[in-house]
């Protein structure tokens, strides 16, 4: 394959805001305490389309409910500039920090771009990407109307999480989310494991870097998880349809604390995703147990495992996790006429939490529209120990390419293989799979 040609990379800032949540007493004050909480889906927003959340046994986590609050329309791509001033923030009688009820809010972007892709991210969110795009082509990122329709939220110990999508970082394991905090202790006594650290997900950063090629956020200090994020999303200085998504987390703590790093990206379920995993037994299944739900459809042969959702006849709702350990570090995403490849450092078995995958492949699908439901390709780097201000990096690199070929799984799987040599995408022309498995 040609490489496209580098270009200058822009960054252009859509909407600028005041530097609300800067101060490093209001940090200090939120890592001390905090109570902000948030709705998913208002019954007033429900006929514009707003996603709903049930709490989803089988994924340990919220679902879509497939009822008004899911969107009808396909469209990802939200509007370029969001009206209105960023919300001034005030302080309550509890400590926690809240939105200025005098202010209406909105989402600042920083738009990254190349002659090849363009990028969007903001420091809302926790710190999101919201959108990346080969030039002329749509976002091939899944974004919930949230963006728009809550663009404040509140943020506390006792915060739900809101569907705004995108690519997100969590810390992992799931399982002690709510275990190492006193600020909730109903969620601690029933080792809650949704929603994620609300301080990580919906908090503001600020914006510490914005240069030509780069784009920093620094998070605030969580006193549920016991972090501080920074992210960093900048140019691949080799390819100009490539960027590189990184985060560092640091203990705060006056004691050690253990995480991962756990990188999520959102796409439409539609999306036919390729994994390189050389057996069956490298694939861990968390089927739901939902009434009218059934796991997730996959293939594994060849030393790949292709998953995409498909529409169902019987009216069943596909939804489940797929635990994979992989035999490379990438994972590609066929989205209509692009493909996004994710590569990583590929690490053993033995560095990764045992309750987790280094690659996990969730999908939460509705049975006749699934451009509607939703595809999650999540990366977890090394679970390890920190010493009070130690930190931990974890990167992804993106690389977008266009695809003119048919929707067919073999007509990809070439495709991927006729790029494995530029890309390094070991395993991805057919190695032996010491046991295929038919399809599940």
């Amino acid at each position: 394959m040609r490489r496209p040609n580098r270009g200058s990379l822009l960054l252009e800032t859509v909407e600028t805001s005041p530097n609300a949540l800067r101060g490093p007493g209001l940090q200090a004050d939120i890592a001390r305490t905090g109570t902000w909480p948030a709705a998913t889906c208002q019954q007033a927003d429900a006929s514009r389309g707003v996603l709903a959340s049930t709490q989803g046994a089988g994924h340990n986590r919220e679902v879509l409910t497939w009822k008004r609050c899911m969107s009808s329309s396909r469209q990802l791509v939200v509007p370029l500039v969001l009206t209105s001033a960023f919300a001034l923030l005030s302080m309550t009688s509890t400590g926690a920090v809240t939105p200025s009820s005098d202010d209406a809010a909105a989402v600042e972007r920083l738009q990254l771009k190349t002659n090849a892709i363009e990028l969007s991210v903001t420091p809302a969110f926790g710190g999101r990407v919201l959108s990346f795009n080969l030039r002329g082509q749509p976002n091939v990122l899944k974004l919930g109307a949230a963006v728009e329709q809550q663009p404040a939220p509140e943020v506390s110990a006792t915060a739900g999480d809101i569907a705004y999508f995108g690519h997100d970082v969590w810390v992992g394991p799931q399982s002690q989310w709510w275990l190492h905090q006193q600020l909730n202790r109903e969620r601690q006594a029933a080792a809650a494991v949704w929603p994620p650290d609300p301080y990580l997900s919906l908090a503001q950063t600020r914006v510490s870097v914005r240069r030509h090629d780069v784009v920093e956020f620094e998070g605030v200090p969580s006193p549920l998880t016991g972090v501080q994020l920074r992210k960093q999303i900048k140019r691949s200085a080799a390819r100009a349809d490539t960027v590189e998504i990184g985060a560092s987390a640091r203990n705060i703590r006056a004691q050690p604390i253990a995480w991962d790093l756990w990188f999520n990206t959102r796409l439409a379920a539609t999306t036919r995703v390729f994994v390189p995993v050389a057996a069956a037994t490298d694939i861990r299944l968390q089927p739901p147990r939902e009434p009218g739900t059934i796991a997730p459809r996959y293939q594994q042969e060849r030393g790949l495992l292709a998953l995409r959702a498909d529409a169902r006849p019987d009216g069943s709702i596909q939804r489940g996790k797929l635990l994979l350990q992989p035999s490379a570090g990438w994972m590609a995403g066929f989205a209509g006429g692009q493909v996004l490849v994710i590569r990583f450092a590929h690490q053993p078995m033995s560095a990764i939490h045992p309750e987790q995958g280094q690659v996990e492949l969730y999908l939460d699908v509705p049975p006749q529209h699934p451009e509607q439901g939703l595809l999650e390709m999540e990366v977890h780097a090394p679970y390890r120990q920190l010493a009070p201000g130690a930190q931990m990096q974890a990167q992804e690199q993106w690389t977008l390419l266009r695809y003119t070929g048919p929707d067919e799984e073999q007509a990809q799987r070439q495709f991927l293989c006729s790029n494995a040599k530029a890309l390094a995408l070991v395993n991805a022309c057919g190695a032996p799979s010491p046991s295929p498995s038919p399809p599940r």
